[in-house]
């Protein structure tokens, strides 16, 4: 409780003081008593320093809380113009904070007159005391020492004046000196008393001014900021507190729901965080996808790191998000692109993309099983453009049933017709060159169940004869190669050579119509999607007037040769142009006799259009027939352009940019 709250009460006297009669006579008692002043005053300087800096330093909090207001009036005001990404639903917020912004600038105003209040009647009344009365004390302090330095000294001077002898004009000087000295020492004896005593008074009026001035500050500011807050701010106020509430209201609500979510997703199986654990089947009809995967990267001529970062498709494109990007960045574009598995060091589930024109190639790693396979098939469904129909799901579904349906015996090309995507290829009653027009039966052209092999195998035995002269060489097929010495006459007409990949080869029962081979096309591809079967082995496919060779570009070891003469059908796929496929006769001598007429459809991938292998194959046939008879082999030559060593000059070997790139598995993009 405060003293004098009640009535107001005299001030004490001030009971001790220096006697000025005394100053001149400056006894050892007025000394004392002086030391005592001297030292009260040294406590009050010390005091008030101290005090000041606390004032002062009100004053700056008071003053940087003035200029904290009206920074955060301005910030406030910011809040509107920031771009936040979820900004849906803050228009109230807006409008709240452009309020309360007004608000704090007019409280900011507030404390600005208060900090102005505090350094006019707290900070500046008790700097002003500082360096006027205790200045004034100090200063009046070093000059009585001097003046009684000054006395001490002509004293010691007048003391030594001799006994005998006395100059009666020094003796004059001395004593108007001493008389001097003593009168100066007076004079600053009183006026430093009298500033002493006045002291005990000034000191404590400038204890009290301050604060007298600070409290009448903060009552005004205070009185002011009531009448803004009552008049002007209640009702928002109010409303504010309303809106708080229902917030964390919500809140409360939002965070229990996801209190039970996270309970509910905690709770699954440990399986859930193994990798390569899923249960789920592989989806093969996905036409997007994203994920983690680890991409290789060269970081040195023969070195190379793993980096994992997050791939997703957008369209036709690969696209790359390393963690804590924005936006991802494209990495490939996908159309036409072959994706097939590697073997890549000693990482289980890697997988290569090809761009078409084969200078651009990644290699990738899936987390597991599934997600490997669902990757190559997403890839390679993209690669044929499905997205770019009315419906990609769709046809992307209907892709994969047909890839099902393709191991299945079906009755006729008319069913099929009805679930295939292009249902015009299907057509019964297609022509072939030389028949009549009439609809195949499934079972005409293939038995159900026939065996497909992917991949042609050189044996050990076969890669030995071939490397001794004049060794018979017999291909894997069962079929042999007559060693014609007349051939290689014909053969120096047309040699033509073309980059391809084997994709398969079955035995059919029809030899005469490119339906079969249509067929067979279909199924080996179909074969490849179900059993996941991505990879191929680029070979030179050597088409010459008597024979097709299929030979390893890294040994030049022929794998295969096929009788031009024994190819009774050669056809490009109608829609994939990059494929084409051959009929090849032979004789099956197992019942004796003179064997039966058996056939096999050979499938290949070229890097150009199957329509220039089928050319090149017809071609070859016809130097081959024409070759009976020298005149009209004379015109066949003179009907067609010849190169400078007197071959047919068809189009440029396929050899030099497949070189690069030999002994390379890819994977076929049908």
């Amino acid at each position: 409780m405060i003293p004098f709250a009640q009535s107001p009460r005299k001030m004490p006297a001030v009971h001790h003081k220096l006697l000025l009669e005394e100053a001149l006579q400056d006894s050892p008692q007025t000394r004392s008593l002086l030391s005592v002043f001297e030292e009260d005053a040294g406590t009050l300087t010390n005091y008030t320093n101290q005090l000041l800096q606390s004032m002062q330093r009100v004053f700056g909090a008071q003053n940087e809380m003035a200029l904290a207001t009206e920074q955060l009036s301005k910030q406030l005001l910011e809040y509107e113009k920031q771009n936040f990404a979820l900004a849906k639903g803050d228009e109230e917020v807006i409008n709240t904070l452009q309020h309360f912004a007004k608000s704090v600038e007019e409280l900011n105003s507030l404390h600005a007159e208060l900090a102005t209040q505090i350094a006019d009647k707290m900070v500046f009344p008790m700097v002003k005391f500082r360096e006027r009365d205790l200045t004034e004390v100090s200063t009046l302090k070093e000059i009585f020492a001097i003046a009684s330095d000054e006395h001490e000294a002509a004293m010691v001077k007048y003391s030594r004046l001799p006994k005998k002898k006395e100059n009666e004009k020094m003796k004059a000087e001395i004593v108007r000196e001493v008389a001097d000295s003593r009168r100066k020492q007076h004079q600053a004896a009183m006026q430093y008393y009298c500033a002493l005593n006045a002291l005990q008074y000034r000191k404590r009026v400038a204890m009290l001014e301050p604060m007298l001035g600070y409290t009448n500050a903060q009552i005004n500011f205070a009185k002011k900021g009531m009448e803004l807050v009552s008049k002007k701010m209640h009702h928002f106020l109010t409303l504010v507190s309303s809106m708080t509430q229902s917030i964390e209201s919500q809140l409360e609500v939002e965070a229990e729901v996801m209190r039970s979510s996270q309970r509910e997703l905690l709770s699954v199986d440990d399986t859930v965080y193994m990798p390569d654990r899923y249960l789920a089947p592989v989806n093969r009809a996905l036409i997007q996808k994203a994920g983690y995967l680890n991409i290789r990267n060269k970081t040195g001529l023969v070195t190379t790191a793993w980096d994992r970062l997050y791939f997703f498709t957008q369209g036709g494109n690969l696209m790359c998000q390393p963690r804590g990007a924005v936006a991802g960045g494209m990495v490939l574009d996908l159309d036409n692109s072959s994706v097939m598995a590697v073997e890549c060091e000693d990482r289980r589930y890697c997988f290569q993309i090809t761009s078409p024109n084969g200078k651009t190639s990644l290699i990738l790693q899936a987390e597991g099983k599934k997600e490997y396979e669902e990757w190559i098939c997403t890839l390679n469904n993209i690669s044929r453009q499905i997205y770019l129909s009315d419906n990609p799901e769709a046809v992307a579904i209907r892709l994969h049933q047909t890839a099902l349906q393709a191991v299945t015996p079906i009755t006729s090309f008319e069913k099929r017709a009805e679930g295939s995507p292009n249902p015009d290829r299907a057509k019964p009653g297609a022509v072939v060159a030389g028949e009549s027009q009439r609809a195949f039966e499934a079972e005409d052209l293939i038995t159900p169940g026939t065996p497909i092999q992917f991949d042609i195998v050189l044996p050990v035995s076969e890669f030995l004869d071939q490397n001794r002269a004049g060794a018979r060489r017999t291909n894997p097929f069962s079929e042999t190669e007559d060693d014609d010495n007349g051939s290689d006459t014909h053969d120096s007409l047309l040699q033509q050579v073309f980059a391809v990949r084997f994709l398969g080869s079955m035995a059919v029962r029809a030899g005469h119509t490119q339906e079969v081979i249509y067929e067979a096309m279909r199924q080996v591809l179909a074969a490849r999607a179900i059993h996941n079967i991505f990879k191929t082995t680029e070979s030179h496919l050597m088409v010459t007037s008597s024979c097709i060779r299929l030979i390893d570009p890294q040994t030049q070891v022929t794998k295969i040769s096929f009788q031009l003469k024994d190819v009774s059908q050669f056809a490009a796929h109608q829609e994939n142009s990059r494929l084409m496929g051959f009929v090849l006769e032979g004789r099956d001598w197992s019942n004796g006799g003179e064997g039966e007429p058996s056939f096999s459809v050979f499938v290949f991938e070229s890097n150009t259009e199957g329509e220039k292998i089928c050319y090149t194959i017809n071609l070859g046939k016809e130097i081959s027939e024409a070759s009976k008879d020298p005149e009209a082999l004379a015109q066949l030559v003179k009907s067609m352009p010849l190169t400078n060593d007197g071959k047919f000059l068809l189009l440029e070997n396929e050899t030099g940019d497949a070189a690069d790139g030999i002994g390379q598995e890819e994977e076929s993009e049908a």
